[in-house]
């Protein structure tokens, strides 16, 4: 018993200093971030250099980044690999290739970055401390939960959403605990270090009724639907771009004019950076059905051509934006349909339902945990086998349907 409560302690420390370090990283990511942001909309020209900003971080990748270039699927493979490791250069490589691409104008987000510094930093952690196999496995969930819980002020579904990216239709809730005390730990350093997240109110909640029922599960099949033409169109431009320009420099430059192109003709800003305006006004009032489509070929674009970031913030955004349309079209509560697609989108695409929902709770209120929950399953359930993260297992399918026999 000694020995359980003993080596208990230990992991609890462990995972708490993996927290203080990805919640400082975090706090630092995120400072950075609404520098990048001010400047970028002080001086408008400055969207005149993504392409060379775009081409300078892909020749660092190129020549320093080895599979630090594979992003977070590197920090996925390393959570099933018996030995390797998340490599510490990653951290600054990829913090240093987001500023770049928020200061200039791409669309893109910024868990990625949490993520990637969180696997780097418990991947040294874990080398320091000559831990291997299932310990280093322990400490990269650590790392991701203490990224993304503290990246977003969402410490619960950090640490679910660290566990869920195991495999898809897996859930191993023995390592629930470390992954709290890193997701909270992070959190609590960031906020200690003047971290301030957004907040974004759905408001009174309408009386529950069979027409907001049957709006809520129309809005989540689209929401599917939309998770999956996003995970589809981000893959495909990431391969075509690769095939007819295999030069990852040469690629991040073309895909940086296409982004000047885009925004010329479309004749706005609304969709480069993290999108949060736009999300704002999502809460607000019915955006135009067309907004979440501008969103994902702007982010898909920018992704596809090689430039650094996350996607979740770009898919709260499209969520936000295709849920506050809907709630024009379909006559019910905007800000309910915004915040269900707002999780349901983003759950969706990266296969991770349940973080998803609790994340709406931390956000929005409990009150509101049911349509979200419910959004978020029926969004997963139509979303397709696909994700953000190609690397990422699959233990379960998400529908069968055995008892039904086929014959020619």
């Amino acid at each position: 018993m000694k020995q359980q409560i003993r080596i208990f302690l230990i992991w609890l420390g462990i995972a708490g200093s993996t927290g203080i370090l990805t919640g400082a990283a975090s706090a630092l990511l995120l400072a950075l971030l609404d520098t990048a942001t001010n400047q970028r909309l002080a001086h408008p020209w400055l969207l005149w250099l993504l392409p060379l900003g775009g081409a300078l971080v892909s020749y660092l990748y190129m020549k320093l980044g080895g599979d630090a270039g594979k992003g977070n699927n590197l920090v996925l493979e390393q959570l099933h690999a018996e030995d390797g490791g998340v490599p510490l250069r990653m951290a600054p490589l990829v913090l240093f290739g987001t500023m770049v691409t928020h200061l200039f104008g791409g669309s893109a987000g910024r868990e990625g970055t949490a993520v990637q510094m969180g696997g780097s930093m418990a991947s040294y952690i874990g080398r320091l401390c000559r831990l291997g196999g299932l310990e280093r496995k322990m400490l990269l969930i650590c790392g991701i939960s203490g990224g993304f819980g503290s990246v977003f002020g969402t410490p619960l579904a950090g640490a679910i959403f660290s566990l869920e990216l195991l495999a898809i239709g897996l859930v191993p809730y023995w390592l629930l605990l470390p992954a709290l005390a890193a997701g909270f730990t992070g959190h609590a350093v960031a906020l200690g270090l003047g971290t301030h997240h957004s907040h974004y109110a759905i408001g009174s909640l309408p009386g529950f009724n069979i027409k907001l029922l049957l709006a809520i599960v129309l809005a989540s099949v689209l929401f599917g639907l939309t998770a999956r033409l996003f995970v589809v169109l981000t893959h495909k431009l990431k391969a075509v771009f690769s095939q007819y320009i295999p030069n990852p420099a040469f690629k991040s430059f073309i895909g940086g004019l296409l982004i000047i192109l885009l925004v010329y003709v479309v004749g706005t800003r609304d969709y480069v950076g993290l999108g949060l305006p736009l999300m704002e006004q999502a809460f607000q009032e019915a955006l135009s059905p067309f907004a979440f489509l501008l969103k994902i070929l702007f982010t898909a674009v920018t992704l596809g051509a090689g430039f650094q970031g996350g996607e979740v913030t770009p898919l709260f955004v499209i969520g936000s934006a295709l849920g506050s349309a809907l709630g024009g079209l379909l006559s019910v509560s905007v800000p309910l349909l915004a915040g269900i697609g707002f999780v349901a989108v983003f759950g969706s695409s990266a296969n991770t339902p349940l973080a998803a929902a609790i994340m709406g709770m931390e956000l929005f209120g409990i009150e509101a945990f049911p349509y979200l929950l419910l959004g978020c399953i029926i969004s997963y359930l139509f979303s397709g086998h696909t994700g953000i993260y190609w690397s990422r297992r699959t233990h379960k399918l998400k529908l069968r349907f055995s008892f039904l026999k086929f014959s020619s």
